[in-house]
Formats: structure tokens, sequence, C-alpha cells
């Protein structure tokens, strides 16, 4: 079975065909996906999705992008609509200093809500970072100074440090579509050394389809590209893959219920 982390399919491109493309990702051995959200005030589509299918799940959060629509929202808001037993993790949240869409306060300021409540609720925070390494890695150790949290780093582009900094914090990583690229050579020399136990996979969809597919709309079953491109990385056998990305997932994640097979 594969678990694809790291979905988006409430969004408008997916409107006309959202049954089919759901059960190519069955088909393809999907057997659950989290469906993130990335605007609180978009929490209730995210979580029509999640309810709409078996073993889909949601989170509860607001990405850096929009961090300006919530600065002051309080860890108790997403503590509260963390409760419904659908959702098992709190984001997508972080820091992004590439397109600044959101100024680096309201970031920050937003970031913060969110720690509180993945510490408050023990459900791991889903992290988005771009473009800020150090800040991130900083950020992260001062945090888990004052009480731990779990988190996982996704669909990880950073650098060498910021890998080794939140591996040493017990944080997990997930691998996307961007693994498969030509020019990706350092994700992979990156990728090989992450922690083996704390590795899953996710397409992030619609976005970053990975090879072939590139330029098309991604989507759930391609999560398989994935898999097979950190096989190689790795020299883990496809079986393995699927079972190793699979049992950290639902290690991290231990909210969501491990369908049986």
């Amino acid at each position: 079975m594969l678990v694809d982390s790291h979905v988006n399919l409430h969004g408008e491109q997916y409107e006309d065909d959202l049954e089919e493309v759901v059960a190519r990702a069955r088909a393809a051995g999907v057997g659950t996906m989290l469906n993130i959200c990335c605007k609180v005030s978009e929490f209730t589509p995210v979580l029509v999705i999640a309810e709409r299918f078996e073993n889909m799940y949601a989170s509860v959060g607001t990405h850096p992008h929009e961090a300006h629509e919530n600065p002051d929202i309080k860890s108790s808001e997403l503590i509260t609509l963390s409760q419904h037993p659908k959702v098992i993790g709190i984001g997508e949240t972080g820091l992004d200093f590439h397109y600044n869409y959101s100024g680096r306060d309201d970031q920050y300021a937003n970031f913060q809500a969110h720690i509180d409540a993945a510490r408050e609720t023990g459900l791991p925070l889903i992290i988005h970072s771009r473009n800020a390494d150090v800040e991130m890695a900083d950020l992260l150790e001062t945090e888990m100074a004052k009480g731990e949290f779990p988190a996982l780093l996704h669909c990880y582009t950073g650098g060498e440090e910021l890998a080794r900094r939140a591996a040493d914090l017990g944080l997990y990583f997930s691998l996307s579509g961007i693994l498969t690229f030509k020019k990706a050579d350092e994700l992979r020399a990156i990728a090989k050394q992450l922690p083996e136990d704390r590795l899953m996979i996710e397409t992030d969809c619609p976005y970053l389809a990975p090879m072939p597919y590139r330029g098309r709309r991604n989507e759930p079953a391609y999560v398989s590209r994935v898999a097979e491109d950190l096989a190689q990385l790795k020299g883990w056998s496809i079986e393995d893959t699927h079972n190793r990305t699979t049992d950290a997932f639902f290690r991290l994640f231990s909210k969501a219920k491990r369908p049986i097979a």
C-alpha cells in the first residue's frame, strides 16, 4: 500500500473528475491520502473531501503565503478545529521568504500559533519551508527546547544544514515529484542522507507532477513514481519502499487509522 501524505484535492482543478482521480489513485495502490488545508477560511471544503472518501484525512492550518489573512489566529482556534476525527495534522504552515506573499512578521506570528497547537494536541506540524533554512532551523531548535512536538518538513527542497538540524530534532521528511526532475541532483544527494525510518512520499497535487508527467496536472496516482525513484536512490525494493514510507506515515500521523490489507 502507498500513502500520499500531501494532496490538495478540494480545488477547482478537480471539480469535474474528483471521483475518477480518487479511483485512479486506489487502482495504483494508494490506500490513504491527507488533504491539506492551506487557509483556515477554506477548512470546510478541505474537510468535506476528507469526509467523502474512505481513508482520506484532513489537516487544518494556514500556508505562509496566506499568513496575512490571519496573523493573529490563536492556537485555541486551531485546536478546536483539529478535534474532528478526520483531522490528523496541523498545517500547512511555516516560512516562505522566496515569494514573500505575506510579510515576515505575519508569517512568524501565524507559524507560532500552529506550533503551539501542535505541541498542545500532539498532532504533527506540517511545515512548508522555502528560502528560510537558517531561520527555520533556528526557530525549530528554540521551540523544541520549550517542549517537543511532532513535525514533518513536507516536499523537502531545503539544504543539507536544515536537513541535518531537523533530523537531529526528530523531524520527518516527505519527498515529492521534484525527486524525479533531471536537475534535482542536489536534492537526491541530500535525500540519500535523510533518516530512513522518517521518510514519506507525496504528490503535493495538483502541483509538481513527477517525470514523465511534468507539466500536467498532478494527481495522487503519480505518487508511485516518487516511490520508484526513492527506491532506486536508496537501493530498496519497491515493496520495501512502499512499506517504509507507509509505516513512517502512520507512525507520525498516529490519529489516522491504517487500512486493513
